[in-house]
């Protein structure tokens, strides 16, 4: 194994089919297919639904247009990380990777295991819920064999993501088809007067959006693992721009589908809607349906899992996180250590019998350093002009277009308030004390490296 100062490099074995389908196999997880009723509750009615689900799909392509430049113009993997630390030095970036390691990927990456276990386990409980602790223990046989998928290596990793990606977007083709079946059927009773009692308050609008753009999460994986793409410069950005807007097509036409068949009411009321939808429109192969959404959770915990080990490799490298994190596989030219860092964790987070309230309130942070992140890129357009920039946002091959990298800025500033203004509550102040107090351990160990610590923290 190599170590921060002296390491093998990552191999360069990712083009962009392989991006592509990282973007869009971690974006499309268990949200569209289980419940996306959350949207239609902010909103109120169809109409506004739809124009939320298309909204949330720009703005996730206008940030991570932001993240290709800033992608291109600082080449290093990890995300947010480097961005935030060549903005405006380690301490924001200390915390970003605080939070992301230690809450936001193993968490997330716990949610989608125990997704895919609670789908796969329930044929063999027909009659009843799977017992927990059978949801529990497949989850984290799933959470192993992901994390031993990817320590082997990079390329079966990239391999699984392939298949799964092809395999959630092939049951979406199924229901925007039949949904379409059904529209020209005449079941389109659902669309009449879609405007009809939508919420027009600040606070509602804004959850809606946040729901929203929680199922559109995902957007920036690619930047996780930047120094791994065979051309970042050529591949990020067209990955980008295709993968986002082809998400974004299909959650809209997904929507869509449901509602040719359920109304407003039927929806809210559903467990899980692509189920529903399935048992009425798609049988006798509704099976289909919760077999494609194991293949969609598992495909999207490996992605999940991909990306945060790049995350705490490049974090520890950087002398955030202990030394052995930053270690890469001489012989797979995976980040192992980090891997299975993360799979623990992850195994820990499947103890607790809820967790999505945890994720829930973490996600206002995760937009708090989006809007760093943005307003980054236009900070250094001014402080760092010596740097290559062989993207600029905009589709016009001049500088111009600071307006949406400030558009990202002030819609994350808007996602990270309404929350909170709509309904306060004392654990978002709980998730702020927990990422400040992550200075606890940037000061002593981080910052004054005391000589006890030397040994286990890099220099």
């Amino acid at each position: 194994n190599g170590n921060s100062n002296n390491q093998p490099k990552s191999l360069r074995n990712l083009g962009l089919l392989s991006g592509i389908c990282l973007i869009v196999g971690t974006m499309i997880g268990s949200g569209i297919f289980i419940s996306p009723k959350a949207v239609l509750e902010g909103t109120g009615a169809v109409g506004p639904c739809l124009c939320v689900w298309a909204a949330c799909g720009v703005l996730a392509t206008l940030g991570a247009l932001c993240y290709a430049e800033l992608g291109t113009m600082i080449t290093k993997s990890g995300g947010a990380y480097p961005y935030l630390m060549e903005g405006y030095g380690p301490v924001l970036a200390y915390l970003y990777s605080w939070m992301t390691v230690f809450v936001l990927k193993p968490s997330a990456f716990a949610i989608l295991s125990l997704s895919c276990a609670e789908y796969a386990s329930t044929p063999f409980y027909p009659e009843c819920t799977p017992p927990v602790i059978i949801s529990k223990c497949l989850a984290a046989a799933f959470i192993l064999l992901i994390v031993l998928v990817n320590c082997l290596s990079v390329k079966l990793a990239s391999y699984v993501q392939n298949f799964f990606t092809a395999a959630k977007l092939l049951i979406i083709f199924i229901i925007v088809v039949s949904g379409i079946v059904m529209l020209a059927q005449g079941n389109t009773q659902n669309f009449k007067n879609s405007f009809e009692g939508a919420a027009t308050s600040f606070g509602a609008i804004g959850l809606a959006f946040y729901n929203g753009m929680w199922a559109f999460d995902g957007w920036n994986q690619l930047n996780f693992i930047t120094e791994e793409l065979k051309d970042p410069y050529r591949d990020l950005p067209l990955a980008i721009m295709f993968g986002i807007p082809l998400v974004s097509v299909c959650y809209v036409l997904v929507n869509v589908a449901y509602f040719s068949v359920l109304t407003p009411t039927e929806l809210l009321q559903s467990p899980a809607v692509a189920v529903t939808y399935g048992d009425r429109v798609l049988y006798p192969v509704s099976w289909l349906v919760p077999l494609f959404v194991v293949f969609s959770t598992f495909g999207a915990a490996n992605g999940s899992c991909f990306t945060a080990g790049r995350l705490i490799h490049v974090a520890a490298r950087e002398g955030h996180m202990v030394k052995i994190l930053s270690y890469i596989s001489s012989k797979y030219y995976s980040p192992a250590p980090a891997l299975i860092f993360n799979g623990i964790l992850a195994i820990f987070y499947i103890i607790p019998a809820d967790i999505n309230t945890l994720i829930n309130y973490f996600s206002f942070a995760q937009w708090f350093f989006y809007c760093l992140t943005s307003l980054s890129l236009i900070i250094m357009r001014f402080t760092r002009k010596e740097l290559k920039r062989p993207l600029k946002v905009s589709f016009i091959p001049v500088t111009v277009p600071i307006i949406i990298p400030v558009v990202v800025v002030i819609v994350s500033c808007y996602l990270v308030l309404a929350p909170i203004i709509d309904k306060p509550e004392f654990e978002y102040l709980y998730c702020t004390v927990f990422i400040v107090g992550g200075m606890i351990f940037y000061y002593p160990f981080v910052h004054r490296k005391f000589s006890w610590t030397r040994r286990v923290m890099s220099e």
